[in-house]
């Protein structure tokens, strides 16, 4: 059986604010900031199953995650849900995506009033095996103060996540690899290959020229790299509540089709499709 996503995470660096801003004008609703005890700051947006999380970095301390500032703005991370950060790391090395030490953190949750302590240990793949972003796992030691209920209603009526678009000039490569990772098969057709996660998610590799056949001036920027996140798509039952919410919104580029929409965040390098 293939690993469940647990989240997406797109890193904000140093413009959480701003992010935090826009995604709420979308109709998001996020979770209180987060201080994790490695010194990065976050925002989540919760659904039922999974979530994606807005990562940043803190101004004016000295404590910053040297992982998050070396890497690229926007989709950064695809995460998949571990009942054992430990057993998962052995699983990977004998799948040979070479896996780093398991690491511990937390964060403090105030909920009706009362402080608590979310704690979490997480294993990444080696840096470099997946050239779009980090890939890893995360054990959710309290998913309670994680998955609360008041935060996983959304006034744009958004429902969850359904699909990750990864770009690769080189999806004989690629394919196989994320398949390894999630533990899942690959379905390649030509350029496009497609992994179907269990509960629902999938992850969909393209070449950049599909990419870009599919989304045009939409398309967020490769910066140099052979392979890139390139769109989260969320299950939006009305896409055009967050049509209005967007128009609102002010240095976004929207495109809108039948029964989907399209939000293109330039300051975030990001491309947001709803279905």
């Amino acid at each position: 059986m293939s690993f469940v996503l647990d989240h997406v995470v797109i890193n904000t660096l140093f413009d959480m604010d701003r992010a935090a801003s826009l995604m709420s004008q979308l109709g998001f609703t996020l979770t209180p900031r987060g201080y994790h005890s490695l010194g990065s700051i976050n925002h989540l947006v919760m659904f039922e199953h999974d979530y994606v999380e807005l990562l940043g970095l803190p101004s004016g301390t000295d404590k910053v995650r040297k992982d998050l500032l070396e890497s690229p703005r926007g989709l950064n991370g695809l995460v998949f849900k571990a009942s054992d950060a430990d057993a998962t790391q052995r699983m990977l090395r004998e799948a040979g995506l070479a896996p780093l030490e398991p690491q511990s953190f937390s964060r403090p949750v105030v909920i009706d009033g009362v402080e608590h302590l979310a704690r979490f240990r997480t294993v990444r793949t080696a840096p470099g095996l997946f050239e779009a972003g980090r890939v890893y796992y995360c054990q959710h030691y309290t998913p309670e103060l994680v998955w609360h209920r008041p935060w996983m209603s959304h006034p744009n009526g958004v429902r969850g996540l359904r699909e990750l678009v990864v770009v690769t000039s080189n999806i004989e490569v690629d394919g196989p690899r994320y398949a390894k990772a999630a533990q899942a098969s690959v379905e390649v057709q030509g350029d496009d290959g497609t992994i179907a996660l269990s509960g629902g998610f999938r992850i969909t590799l393209m070449s950049p020229a599909r990419y870009r056949e599919r989304y045009d001036d939409l398309s967020v920027a490769d910066d140099g790299r052979q392979s890139f996140f390139g769109a989260i798509v969320f299950d939006a039952p009305k896409p055009q509540r967050v049509r209005d919410l967007a128009s609102t919104a002010p240095d976004l580029r929207v495109e809108a089709g039948r029964g989907s929409l399209r939000v293109s965040v330039p300051f975030l390098n990001t491309l947001l499709e709803f279905h």
